[in-house]
């Protein structure tokens, strides 16, 4: 028999998942604290696996990602995340990349920056600028110099997405460009970005199954 251990927290979060939503579609762990299985790189930036953990490393002056080989519709994401630098991060959805380039052909990006003020939560497209971000009072929900816990819930043309446990936008997109594509994490041009992503897991919203798994 398998035991997992749960933190307080991590069991609080679950009961609540299961408590909005009664149908429990299976989460699939997407990063499995090894190598890069299943993902690949955009660009020319650092992306290793250190200590358990996705590292990304602004190692030149342009873009860089790190995507999913799969492509997804609707969706739940969960993952952690920490700020080692000051350069600006996200998690692309919905993407399409031009073949063998960094540049984003399509695609929304949820904003991570560990700056107060910056928008972490909020969602940046490509060419259009600003299109929602969370109400001033939000701003400092990030913890800048430690890890966080980020959801986006994608559902038809509506985004919702969650920071440290706290709702940070629910938007309606009236006319999106991409309802599907890969999930890519980012880092922002200037060499200057340094990134940790771990506990990454993703629900297909259409299919029914168990809780998320627990993790320290």
């Amino acid at each position: 028999m398998r035991v997992l251990v749960a933190t307080a927290a991590t069991l609080l979060f679950i009961s609540a998942v299961a408590a909005q939503e009664p149908l429990n579609p299976t989460w699939e762990s997407i990063f499995n604290g090894q190598d890069l299985s299943g993902w690949q790189k955009i660009g020319n930036e650092k992306w290793v696996v250190d200590d358990g953990a996705i590292y990304g490393e602004g190692v030149t002056d342009k873009y860089g990602y790190l995507a999913t080989k799969k492509t997804y519709r609707d969706f739940d994401l969960r993952l952690r995340f920490k700020c080692e630098a000051s350069g600006n991060s996200g998690v692309y959805i919905h993407t399409t990349f031009e073949p063998g380039t960094p540049r984003v052909i399509k695609g929304r990006q949820i904003e991570i920056d560990r700056a107060i003020g910056h928008h972490t939560g909020g969602i940046y497209g490509d060419g259009k600028g600003w299109i929602v971000w969370p109400a001033a009072e939000l701003e400092t929900v990030i913890r800048p110099n430690d890890w966080n816990d980020m959801r986006i819930k994608v559902d038809g043309n509506r985004y919702i997405t969650h920071l440290n446990g706290v709702q940070m936008i629910d938007f309606t997109y009236p006319s999106p460009a991409a309802t599907s594509g890969v999930i890519a994490l980012q880092l922002h041009s200037g060499g200057d970005g340094r990134m940790r992503f771990k506990d990454i897991f993703v629900r297909d919203l259409s299919r029914t199954g168990s809780e998320p798994p627990a993790t320290e």
